[in-house]
């Protein structure tokens, strides 16, 4: 029978083996800084999934000026197999909203937020009436309801501002309106 100082002592020798393989790359992620997202008015008329909300990140932080459009979609995802395949994100997405034609740049890739699983696609913006010239589509869920998250980058290579973004999905401030948008 396994006790709890077993468990505790398992718990501080993986950990130790991670930090050790973590070695360098640990510290040099902590030593920098973390973008600052700044919520932004949501810009589009109301529909049929309601407003989000939408927050900014400048380049110098973020490594391009990017805008983040975040909502739920209740009840709108595969509840089977969620949102493993590039089809069910192109069907989720909020790329309507933009009035623009959208290229992808390359097939899509399993992300995780938090305990939810999805994908991740990045996409060429072809004749944008804002600045973007790329988008960063994500979606993401729990159960039947899903997450879309669309990032609006003034850069050409949205896959450099992947890590920013999927970081800043993974923040408290974006996981705690999540709950309360899922009803968790």
């Amino acid at each position: 029978m396994i006790n709890m100082r077993t468990i505790f002592a398992a718990a501080l020798l993986l950990g130790g083996v991670g930090a050790l393989m973590c070695g360098n790359h640990t510290a040099a992620r902590a030593n920098s800084p973390q973008p600052t997202w700044d919520e932004v008015p949501w810009p589009f008329p109301m529909d049929e999934w309601g407003q989000g909300k939408a927050f900014a990140c400048k380049a110098a932080e973020c490594g391009a000026d990017v805008t983040v459009y975040i909502r739920a979609k209740i009840g709108f995802c595969n509840c089977t197999s969620g949102i493993a395949e590039d089809e069910e994100l192109d069907r989720i997405s909020d790329f309507s909203l933009f009035e623009s034609k959208l290229h992808a740049l390359a097939a899509g890739r399993p992300i995780a937020v938090a305990w939810m699983k999805g994908r991740s696609r990045a996409f060429a913006i072809l004749d944008n009436p804002r600045a973007a010239k790329s988008a960063l589509s994500v979606g993401f869920n729990d159960r039947c309801d899903a997450i879309v998250a669309t990032a609006l980058v003034a850069g050409e290579h949205p896959e450099q501002v992947e890590e920013a973004v999927l970081g800043f999905l993974n923040s408290r401030t974006v996981l705690r309106w999540a709950e309360g948008m899922l009803g968790l």
